[in-house]
């Protein structure tokens, strides 16, 4: 049997490019060698392929998607790649749309029994307006449909309200505000692993001079302080870990996923039953040498490697 032929798509028409070809260089540099004829492909800002569509799928078995935000994580490409026919690792188009748009997942979460922060989404224009809002400061203001916190505020008044919006607005026109939860944050990879779904270890994030995980936390050396497990009772990580499991089948994820979550800050709660919010999922995690989903799976005994393996394996069967 022949090495299988990768073709790693990277770069991209998004705020996260820069993030995109890391991700990709870091893909091209584990792939096994003696499984994988792998290859980058770098799709320009401006969304241009350096090929076209029937050249890409008579040269690659597989799309290997290292693309986040708009257009690679969005769906944008997945239906693009099943137009085409062309095999991809991750979510469908369905399941990425659905995943990057914080509102609409944050209500089918909601409908499988997860809790969500409160929160509104508001279309920002250019001139923007004043809203009421049914629950109290601190809110999290942010851009509903993109990824890696960019356009991302804590917002502790009404005053800086406004200056929010308009930041959060430079990315998208629908901007949601979220009722800011104080707590630990965490998140929690998914991956299927022959055939089966398995929640990894979860990871608990402390930026380092941030208030919260923001993208200088994400993707810089040292930015932040990241401990997988957390430090809770094994019934608060396996509360976790099932939260993760059912945020990914809510919105139909497919391969793996990373699910963000804040334990609100009480105590007593947080001892055996922690009280868990999800905030968003992540159908395309980041595959940086400082990202999570590799890190969690390192302390499931899982190699980079083995990761893609895994993820290409899902996409294939």
């Amino acid at each position: 049997m022949g090495k299988i032929r990768v073709g790693v798509l990277m770069g991209g028409p998004s705020a996260e490019h820069e993030v995109s070809l890391k991700s990709g260089e870091m893909i091209l540099r584990f792939l096994n060698p003696e499984k994988y004829a792998a290859e980058g492909i770098v799709i320009d800002k401006k969304g241009k392929w350096p090929m076209p569509l029937a050249a890409f799928k008579k040269r690659f078995d597989l799309a290997f998607i290292a693309m986040h935000g708009e257009y690679g994580e969005d769906g944008t490409l997945q239906k693009i790649l099943d137009k085409h026919k062309i095999p991809y690792i991750g979510s469908g188009a369905q399941a990425s749309e659905i995943g990057m748009d914080k509102a609409v997942s944050s209500k089918l979460f909601k409908k499988a029994g997860l809790q969500v922060p409160d929160f509104k989404v508001v279309s920002v224009g250019k001139r923007i307006k004043k809203y009421r809002l049914s629950f109290k400061f601190p809110v999290v203001v942010k851009p509903s449909d993109r990824g890696s916190s960019v356009g991302v505020s804590i917002v502790n008044n009404s005053s800086g309200l406004q200056r929010a919006l308009k930041n959060a607005g430079v990315y998208s026109k629908n901007v949601m505000i979220q009722k800011y939860i104080e707590g630990r944050e965490l998140t929690c990879g998914v991956l299927e692993r022959g055939g089966r779904l398995k929640a990894l270890p979860p990871t608990e994030i402390i930026p380092s001079g941030s208030t919260f995980f923001d993208y200088n936390a994400k993707y810089s050396a040292g930015a932040s302080r990241e401990i997988p497990p957390p430090n809770l009772p094994a019934e608060g990580i396996r509360k976790i870990q099932n939260i993760a499991l059912k945020a990914h089948e809510a919105i139909g994820a497919r391969g793996f996923s990373r699910t963000d979550m804040i334990i609100a800050e009480n105590p007593k709660s947080e001892i055996r039953n922690p009280k868990v919010y999800v905030l968003e999922i992540n159908t395309l995690p980041g595959m940086t040498e400082t990202s999570l989903l590799p890190q969690e799976a390192k302390a499931d005994g899982i190699s980079f490697p083995e990761l893609l393996d895994a993820i290409i394996e899902s996409a294939l069967r």
